[in-house]
C-alpha cells in the first residue's frame, strides 16, 4: 500500500460513494475517518506535503506508546466489524495493525517506521472498499410501490 497524498481516505470515500449501501451508517465512517487522520495525518512537517499523526509521536514512549496507539486503532477495526466487513478484510486491517505496533516497537527506528506506515489510513480504505463491493451487499433499487387491495 503506498502512503500516497494526505488526501486518500476523502479520495476512497468520493470513489465508493455510489457503491456504499444507503444502509451503511455515514457517521460511523466519519469517526474512523477522524480517528485515521488523527492517528496518522494529522499534522504536516512545514514546506513540504509530508503528514504525520500522533502515532510516531505517541510511539517515542517504549513499547507503551505503541501498544497504546494499537488499542485505538482497534476502534476502526471494530466499527468496520460492525458495519459488516468481511472476515477477510478485518483480517487484513488486524494485520496492518500488527505490523504498526511491532515496527514501531523497535527502538530509535520505529518512530520513523510509525510515520510513514499509515496502517490506520489503509484500515479506513480496506473498510470502504469491501462495504462498496457490489457483490457483497448488492444495491437494491428503489422502494417497490404497495399496492392495496380493498
Amino acid at each position: 500500500m503506498a502512503t500516497g497524498s494526505a488526501d486518500d481516505i476523502e479520495t476512497a470515500l468520493e470513489e465508493f460513494e455510489d457503491d456504499i449501501p444507503a444502509t451503511i451508517d455515514q457517521s460511523a465512517l466519519d469517526r474512523m475517518h477522524v480517528v485515521a487522520r488523527v492517528l496518522d495525518e494529522g499534522m504536516r512537517v512545514p514546506g513540504t506535503n509530508f503528514r504525520f499523526g500522533l502515532d510516531p509521536i505517541v510511539g517515542i514512549l517504549p513499547g507503551a506508546g505503541d501498544t497504546a496507539v494499537g488499542v485505538v486503532s482497534l476502534y476502526i477495526v471494530a466499527e468496520a466489524a460492525r458495519l459488516g466487513v468481511s472476515l477477510s478484510t478485518l483480517g487484513r486491517m488486524l494485520a496492518n495493525i500488527a505490523v504498526d505496533v511491532i515496527g514501531g516497537s523497535v527502538p530509535v527506528l520505529g518512530v520513523l517506521f510509525d510515520a510513514f506506515w499509515k496502517s490506520n489510513k489503509w484500515n479506513v480504505v480496506l473498510a470502504l472498499e469491501d462495504l462498496a463491493d457490489t457483490e457483497r451487499h448488492p444495491q437494491t433499487g428503489p422502494e417497490p410501490e404497495t399496492v392495496t387491495i380493498e
